[in-house]
Formats: structure tokens, sequence, C-alpha cells
């Protein structure tokens, strides 16, 4: 297709307005495809393959000949480039976790994903490659610091926590948590929580990793942080005055 289009560089921020100064809505990640849906002065109105999710990048030269097949396994992978002395030293940039990859060559331990631009091997998994075991995925997150629209090492959001996990599956899962929320049946309550639990507040959202503990990206601890779930129902209820609108499994 013409206009579709594959994202070329580490990360980018998607704005809600054509200004950088308007808020970071998402953020699109290196070998994510995008349409381009209007064309202004500075800026591209995109929408992403991934999530169908519609905003604003920053005009950028535009890629369509690249055919992803492995992608990023780690938080971040850092990026290195071969000198003539046939010595790999890191570029100070990196890609994150769930970024798309095209194998273009291979030397010693390392892939290249773009003209002189390399990964390490044991960084990447082929594209078809699923985590059964989310856990993996969320402890990678921890400590992170939070950051609204992000879904990187940099930065995530509640909602982007949550969606990295079907979106490293292949799955499709909306982007926030006002489309999460209705994405399956559930329950408003529960006596018994389990591992896999998506528990939904207006505007939150976290998932149990087990029985009694809760792992999210929580605003106001400014990080991704794992908390009992009773007491994270009751502190949210308490300083947001929230209660859980839905809550289903994974």
């Amino acid at each position: 297709m013409k206009n579709n289009f594959i994202y070329n560089s580490e990360f980018s921020n998607i704005y809600e307005r054509p200004n950088i100064n308007s808020n970071v809505s998402t953020q699109i990640l290196f070998g994510e495809n995008f349409s381009i849906l209007k064309k202004s002065r500075n800026f591209y109105k995109i929408k992403i393959d991934t999530d169908n999710y519609v905003g604003f990048i920053k005009k950028l030269k535009l890629f369509n000949k690249y055919r992803t097949s492995h992608k990023i396994y780690v938080l971040k992978s850092k990026i290195y480039k071969l000198s003539k002395g046939n010595k790999f030293t890191y570029t100070g940039k990196d890609l994150p976790f769930a970024s798309k990859v095209q194998i273009l060559n291979k030397y010693k331990s390392y892939l290249m994903f773009k003209k002189n631009f390399w990964i390490k091997k044991d960084d990447v998994k082929p594209i078809n490659h699923k985590i059964k075991n989310f856990i993996y995925i969320v402890n990678l997150f921890r400590n992170v610091k939070y950051k609204w629209g992000g879904k990187t090492f940099k930065g995530i959001d509640c909602s982007g926590l949550v969606q990295i996990i079907y979106n490293y599956n292949n799955k499709f899962f909306p982007r926030d948590t006002v489309d999460q929320i209705k994405f399956k049946k559930g329950f408003k309550s529960k006596k018994k929580f389990k591992k896999g639990d998506i528990v939904f507040w207006k505007g939150h959202v976290g998932i149990c990793i087990n029985s009694k503990k809760f792992i999210h990206a929580y605003g106001p601890r400014k990080k991704v942080l794992i908390m009992p779930i009773n007491k994270t129902i009751k502190l949210i209820e308490k300083t947001a005055g929230l209660k859980v609108k839905k809550i289903f499994s994974i």
C-alpha cells in the first residue's frame, strides 16, 4: 500500500494536537506500521496499525520498504555501530521492548537492523514469538518511571503497561483505559483475585500477578510498582474517590 509506512527511529511521542507542547497521547516504536491521514506544515496526523490510535507526529523521513522479522525481547536493546577496525561501539541509543526489526546482516553475536546499526543477537526473538507468562513482561518494567502516554523503558503509563503484554504477543488491545475496559465482559467486584486479573478504575488499570499482589504504573508513586491488591483498592478509593469499575482476566 502506498500510504503504509514503517517507523524507522527508536521511538517517538504521538501528540493530541500538532504541537509539541500538547499532551503526549501515546508513542510509536521502531518497526510499527502507520498510515498518514493528513499532512500539515510540521506534523503528520497518523494512525498506528497496532491499535488504530490516531495522533500527531513531527514530520519525519518516510520508509515503507522494511520487512520486520524479529522483535526486541529485553527492556532496552543497545544500538551499536561497527567501525572499520571491526569494533562495536555503543551509540548511546536503545530500541525499546517490543520494537520490530528486520535482520539485514549478521556478524559475531550482533545483528544489523539498519545500515550500520547493530543490536545483540540475544536481545531479539522471531516476530511470531509469544511470551506465555506475562509476569516476564511486567517485571521488565518494574521501577520504570510513570509517564503519561509512555510505553518504553524511559516511561510508561498504566494502560500502556497492560497493552504491551498483548502487543508483544501480536494481539490487538486498545491503548486507553476508556476503551480497554470495554474490550471484554467482566465483573464489578471479586472476593478472590487470581493471576492475570486486570482491574479497572475510571482512568486507571493494573494487573494481578498472583492472588494477593498487583502491578501497575501508578502516577502518585511516579513509577511501576507492586502493591497488595486490597490495600491498593482501598487507597485509590480513599485518595481519588474511585471504586473498581470492572475486572476481567487477561
